[in-house]
């Protein structure tokens, strides 16, 4: 399943620059050019990655993402602006941003940004706790499982591995895109690594939650 990414922009060229490569790149991608029309399309709809301009006639990027977060929208974002004062940057991540990139930049550094920030799941959550399944839950703070109360502390990769399960709960998650959640791209994948991970897990929520399916990949059932 393809990520859903949405890019705010005003320069169009740019805007389908962007476009272009991050489609090449297999993501999904929906423009708007300006914050009212950006807006509305946050609103009635969710992404798995925001890439805001700030500069952008009727509603500024720093304004539009504050106003998605007070609203409850999570979702991580990344400011591609020319704006490079400190006072810049520290407004941008007041409003909520995860990552700040200064125009220009290369296509590369943006698409390696995208992975980094997809790799970490609950990036603005708050501290409340995630139901797994029923008397199990999932602290994405403290990356601690608590099953029947009692804490469970989970390792790096495996914690970032539960997150995408409930993530994309009831869906088939290839071992590709496993491998690029938990590897960074200077790592080596381990097969062996994941089955001892799925086993992990499986041992804390329950043998038959986490399906394999031969050539395929896993998926969590849901609850």
């Amino acid at each position: 399943m393809s990520a859903r990414i949405f890019l705010l922009e005003d320069d169009t060229n740019l805007s389908q620059t962007i476009e272009e490569f991050l489609e090449d790149e297999g993501y999904k991608v929906t423009c708007a050019y300006d914050g009212q029309s950006a807006e509305s399309i946050l609103y009635e709809e969710r992404f798995d990655l925001l890439l805001l301009d700030v500069n952008v006639p009727e509603i500024n990027g720093f304004e539009l993402l504050k106003a998605a977060r007070e609203e409850g929208d999570q979702t991580p974002a990344i400011f591609i602006t020319s704006l490079d004062t400190l006072e810049d940057v520290e407004s941008g991540y007041k409003s909520g941003c995860d990552d700040y990139i200064r125009k220009p930049f290369a296509l590369k550094e943006l698409l390696l940004r995208i992975k980094s920030l997809q790799k970490r799941e609950f990036t603005h959550l708050s501290s409340e706790q995630i139901k797994v399944f029923e008397n199990i839950t999932f602290d994405p703070t403290s990356l601690v499982l608590h099953v029947n109360g009692i804490e469970q502390p989970l390792q790096p990769k495996e914690a970032r591995l539960l997150a995408l399960f409930l993530k994309r709960r009831g869906e088939v998650i290839s071992h590709e895109a496993i491998f690029e959640t938990l590897w960074s791209y200077e790592e080596n994948p381990s097969e062996g690594a994941l089955r001892t991970y799925i086993k992990n897990l499986r041992k804390y929520i329950g043998k038959d939650s986490i399906v394999s399916l031969k050539k395929l990949g896993y998926k969590l059932i849901r609850s």
